[in-house]
């Protein structure tokens, strides 16, 4: 490949046209793109070049000579050297605008669906809205977060996304550990102590101190339990985490409770819920109600319905849609998670809610045993999204809708298209900022099961096709569908091609045959066969 034109440290003049998925700028540069740390969308700005890649350019603004009206000070000495915020050079409005068609764009480009994203739900309170705090540590003491695209920690004094509780006691804990001279973790030699400080607080004003120490155990104890309960009054547990792992895993291995309960209770939704240590919880509780109202919204329930919801953790969603529905199902593979579900449900006195430990091909088969197919399937999965069996497993339960809470719109996009092939178009789709001068953001999909008036009916003649009368029946797919549903078994299309094949119907060639002379094919069990061959002749293929 013949070396670029453009240099590291070369200068240009380019005009912002929109933002990237890591908040930078994008400008355009004779054909390529340029990614530009610190510009904002229709400004002109001096562009240092910082990096220089086959198909794209990198840079940062280090002159406006076009300034946005969107622009703004940052009010965060921290800003540019913290990684934590992205946005904070620019208004809350533009913000918005920028994480809504980032959405819309991640719909329409990977998605393939010709949808809107009409509105982004705002958070009224931008700031100190995050509920738990996780500060890395480092010799010095520094405790604070990581330098962009580093592990350099910066020691932060004061966070304005964390609660003010929160900033008091890392501050305690680093004049403790400097008194006291308590090493810090170095993350390269694997050596001293203290590796992170986590907050949580709740809306009542209460906060929960955890310690994460490579050991099993600190010094001055006494001093440390002193140190933070003077400098927080609402303070109620002090617990010690033990992570001797050597990788960047945060939360331990065990726990210890050094001083007073360790756990929270927060209220969420009207429902209180108990949260330890380890316990997943949305991190901005206000955002989380409009989050969840407007999934229980997009769910459409009349109080007859039998809801699954997948990746469901303590049962924070199943919780708000049992307000609506007949009978909802939460699903989860964490037990410790499936545990809390259930105390929170009894806690809460919701007696139309179960919990499964399973992930969502076993539920399938747990709620089919039961002769039970849901009719709304509610799903929150983590930032890379669904995996293509499970969107696969969720149309095979043929539910009318299925509502998708998502973290991340590039996989939202990719699962979007899976479930179009599989029958399901999204009708809604509304952006919620969670996250406030963050590149974050939460997306709620509504997704409709295509009525059969819904398709479009050609008329084929089957002789000038490059197919049999057979093949048109069903796909695989389909097949894959109905086994799970009636039998609770998961096929392959290469046990498909099989029994296809031995019914005498003709697969294209070399389907189900591997490239290498002497592979060993696996055979369809009789087991699985008995159901491929139930479900070619529910589909009058044999």
């Amino acid at each position: 490949m013949p070396p670029s034109k453009y240099a590291q440290g070369q200068t240009y003049s380019l005009t912002i046209e929109g933002y990237g998925s890591d908040g930078s700028g994008i400008a355009r540069l004779e054909g390529m793109v340029v990614f530009v740390a610190g510009g904002i969308r229709g400004e002109v700005c001096k562009v240092r070049l910082t990096h220089v890649g086959r198909s794209a350019l990198w840079g940062v603004a280090v002159e406006v000579e076009s300034p946005s009206p969107a622009r703004v000070q940052p009010d965060c000495p921290y800003f540019g050297a913290c990684g934590g915020c992205q946005f904070r050079h620019m208004t809350y409005a533009e913000e918005l605008e920028a994480k809504r068609t980032r959405v819309e764009d991640c719909l329409q480009r990977l998605g393939g669906a010709q949808i809107e994203v009409k509105e982004i739900l705002g958070a009224e309170q931008p700031e100190r809205y995050r509920n738990k705090a996780q500060y890395p540590v480092s010799p010095g003491p520094n405790i604070g977060f990581y330098r962009i695209r580093t592990h350099q920690v910066v020691d932060v004094a004061d966070c304005l996304l964390q609660s003010q509780a929160a900033s008091r006691l890392r501050g305690a804990v680093r004049t403790w550990m400097k008194q006291y001279k308590i090493p810090a973790y170095h993350e390269k030699s694997k050596t001293g102590l203290v590796r992170h400080v986590y907050v949580r607080t709740n809306r009542q004003g209460k906060s929960l101190c955890c310690l994460l120490v490579n050991g099993r155990s600190i010094p001055r104890e006494h001093e440390l339990v002193e140190a933070l309960r003077s400098a927080e009054p609402g303070l109620t547990g002090l617990v010690l985490g033990i992570n001797r792992s050597h990788s960047n895993v945060i939360l331990g291995e065990s726990y210890r409770t050094l001083w007073g309960v360790d756990f929270l209770s927060d209220i969420l939704c009207g429902y209180e819920f108990r949260l330890s240590v380890p316990s997943f919880y949305q991190v901005n509780p206000r955002q989380t109600e409009v989050l969840y109202q407007k999934a229980l919204d997009l769910a459409e329930l009349t109080g007859q319905e039998t809801v699954l919801d997948l990746y469901c953790g303590i049962g924070t969603i199943s919780l708000v849609m049992a307000r609506k529905a007949r009978m909802v199902w939460g699903a989860e593979v964490v037990p410790q998670a499936v545990d809390d579900a259930i105390k929170n449900a009894r806690r809460n006195h919701v007696d139309n809610v179960r919990f499964l430990c399973a992930d969502a091909g076993e539920a399938a088969r747990q709620l089919a045993a039961k002769g039970i197919r849901p009719d709304v399937v509610c799903v929150d999965p983590p930032r890379k999204g669904l995996a293509e069996d499970v969107v696969e497993t969720i149309a095979g339960m043929k539910p009318q809708r299925v509502v998708y809470v998502s973290c991340d719109p590039a996989t939202l996009g990719r699962d979007i298209k899976r479930f179009a092939a599989l029958g399901y178009s999204p009708t809604q789709a509304t952006a919620v900022d969670m996250f406030p001068r963050t590149v974050h953001v939460e997306t709620v999909v509504r997704l409709v099961r295509k009525a059969p008036d819904d398709y479009i009916h050609v008329k084929l003649d089957l002789d000038d096709m490059d197919l049999t009368a057979s093949e048109a029946k069903a796909t695989d797919s389909e097949i894959k569908a109905y086994v799970l549903e009636k039998f609770g078994l998961k096929v392959s299309s290469l046990y498909i091609a099989q029994i296809k094949d031995k019914y005498g119907i003709i697969e294209r060639e070399n389907y189900n045959k591997s490239q290498k002379e002497d592979a060993i094919v696996p055979r369809c069990p009789k087991k699985k066969e008995d159901a491929i061959v139930d479900a070619l002749q529910h589909f009058k293929m044999i």
